[in-house]
């Protein structure tokens, strides 16, 4: 299993997000274009727009018309966890398709292998769940001082 690109490009946008919002009481404090979040995270300008898009249907992020507008969490950053933005993107993580449905295994109960998909997603979806995108913002400076 592997993380989607998008995915991985729109964690990075929630996490300059979550960053930006630390700014907000400055004087001048506006929403986040897209433009420049493309820009600092090395995110295609037009992939982006459709990875704001899919975060602004799951409320993970609102977006703001006009000349001052942008985008801005929808949530604050401690009640965004990881699985939040990367089920948005690539919906419910499954490793095995049996471990959405056991009745799609050839092997049926019989499968010495059900057992532990079941485990290991479980156990990462809970992980995934666990870390916010205020547990990273906080880690992210102690990694770069």
């Amino acid at each position: 299993m592997q993380i989607t690109r998008q995915a991985d490009y729109a964690l990075r946008a929630m996490l300059y997000l979550a960053r930006h919002e630390q700014t907000r009481s400055k004087p001048n404090w506006k929403p986040a274009t897209t433009s420049k979040i493309a820009e600092e995270k090395l995110i295609p300008s037009s992939f982006l727009a459709k990875i704001i898009s899919q975060l602004s249907i799951a409320r993970l992020v609102n977006t703001i018309r006009g000349a001052s507008g942008g985008v801005i969490l929808a949530r604050d950053p401690e009640n965004i966890s990881l699985l939040d933005v990367v089920e948005a993107i690539d919906g419910p993580i499954t490793l095995c398709e049996c471990t959405k449905d056991a009745s799609l295994c050839s092997f049926g109960s019989n499968c010495p292998l059900h057992e532990v998909w079941c485990e290991t997603q479980n156990e990462l979806v809970e992980k995934l769940r666990s870390v916010s995108l205020a547990y990273l913002t906080a880690r992210e400076e102690v990694l770069t001082g």
